[in-house]
């Protein structure tokens, strides 16, 4: 398999990750992945942007530009000859020593940059399907709009899911829905979407935006506001969605249907409304 080290393509096995690299250390970094459809980048852009927000916020100097990075990746999707799939890449503070929590100086410890490509194709059963769900508290911090590789907050929640044979834990603040543990999450109800307004409570998604704007587009009525755990458990249609599982129909939660137990007509609406997005971009899904 062919990665990126830092600004070089190169066999997984030649890369060498320091123990004393921030991210091992402290979880300190950002990462993004983006999908790609017939070989080409869907919304490549937006996560690139999203990267260097998010390393303003944390003070981070990238060690490229956008341009660079964006051709790099490029670059890294034909080396691995990825078709329909997904790159991940990340990027920590760097190498070292001794350990301190303060940031090292940015001239004397540069970052250090990897990426990886991955062979996924859809998974069109599920999302014709859809998942179980769990509810959980939201314990993590109060920085979510960061996209950092410390997720252990993220993976708590997923795991308690998977023990409860669900896909996905929806996380809540007193009693306010605000994600899933890797997922934004929607509702619908009389015929209007509505999905946590952003903040620092969750992670600005990137297929969100995709969805909101091509729901405005096609005149259903979407409020990006706050909803309960008691407007989800009475919500006639609820849905996840994220860059890789696109706009996933959410059928049952803690162990009860959402209506019938099927795909709504709008989530249906709306996967559909995606995929045309996808298309004029990547050509036709096959």
């Amino acid at each position: 398999m062919k990665v990126i080290w830092n600004d070089k393509i190169v066999e997984r096995s030649d890369v060498e990750i320091d123990m004393e690299d921030r991210g091992y250390q402290f979880g300190d970094g950002l990462y993004e992945v983006i999908r790609a459809y017939n070989g080409v980048f869907f919304t490549a852009d937006e996560h690139i942007d999203r990267l260097f927000k998010g390393a303003e916020k944390i003070e981070l100097v990238l060690p490229f530009t956008k341009n660079k990075l964006k051709e790099l990746l490029n670059e890294l999707l034909v080396a691995n000859d990825i078709e329909t799939g997904n790159v991940y890449f990340q990027v920590t503070r760097g190498i070292a020593i001794p350990r301190d929590h303060t940031y090292p100086d940015p001239t004397k410890v540069p970052a250090v940059f990897t990426a990886s490509a991955t062979k996924v194709p859809r998974n069109q059963v599920k999302m014709d399907t859809g998942i179980p769900v769990i509810t959980i508290p939201d314990c993590r911090w109060l920085h979510c709009d960061i996209k950092s590789i410390s997720l252990l907050g993220n993976i708590m929640a997923k795991h308690e899911a998977h023990k409860k044979g669900a896909e996905e834990a929806i996380q809540h603040r007193d009693g306010i829905v605000t994600e899933g543990s890797s997922t934004n999450m929607w509702i619908v109800k009389d015929g209007t979407i509505y999905t946590h307004p952003d903040g620092n409570l969750i992670l600005a998604g990137i297929t969100k935006i995709v969805l909101l704007k091509v729901a405005r587009e096609a005149g259903i009525p979407v409020k990006e506001e706050a909803f309960t755990l008691e407007q989800l458990k009475a919500a006639d249609e609820v849905f996840s969605s994220s860059t890789t599982i696109e706009a996933m129909p959410v059928v049952e939660i803690d162990g009860v249907k959402v209506g019938d137990g099927k795909r709504g007509p709008i989530v249906k609406q709306l996967q559909d409304l995606y995929v045309a997005a996808v298309e004029e971009v990547c050509g036709k899904i096959r």
